[in-house]
């Protein structure tokens, strides 16, 4: 039985393949035992972050992003929860206002999270001035 509270052999130089556990250099992209190839990183981009901002307007950062249908659906849909929270209000003195809350703040996290779907061309140089 493996005693578990032992302290790791890995030093800081190394890492361990996700995949079949091989030692690799730290940093590493690819295990060259099992064909492991590390995905792109989660950090955020500015076209993200302006995604984000523009879902003031639920379903604007989505159109931002190139995803048109699902910004249309992310703007009717608004109108549909504003009409939900809208009788939840009546019916609760005014809490079910939150409910719209909460939507937006989901809609703006999609926005930030999903792929940009329009890419700037190679050839793009910026404006001419």
């Amino acid at each position: 039985m493996e005693y578990t509270d032992a302290p790791s052999t890995q030093t800081a130089d190394t890492m361990l393949c996700p995949n079949c556990g091989q030692r690799l250099p730290a940093g590493s992209n690819a295990c060259d035992q099992c064909g492991w190839k590390r995905e792109e990183t989660a950090e955020g981009t500015a076209s993200d972050a302006m995604a984000a901002l523009l879902s003031i307007v639920p379903g604007l950062g989505h159109v931002y992003k190139g995803y048109r249908g699902i910004g249309l659906l992310f703007a009717i849909g608004t109108l549909i929860v504003l009409g939900f929270a809208g009788i939840a209000a009546v019916a609760s003195a005014g809490f079910g206002l939150g409910m719209a809350v909460f939507y937006w703040i989901g809609v703006a996290m999609h926005a930030y999270a999903i792929k940009d779907r329009v890419v700037p061309s190679k050839k793009d140089e910026g404006e001419q001035y």
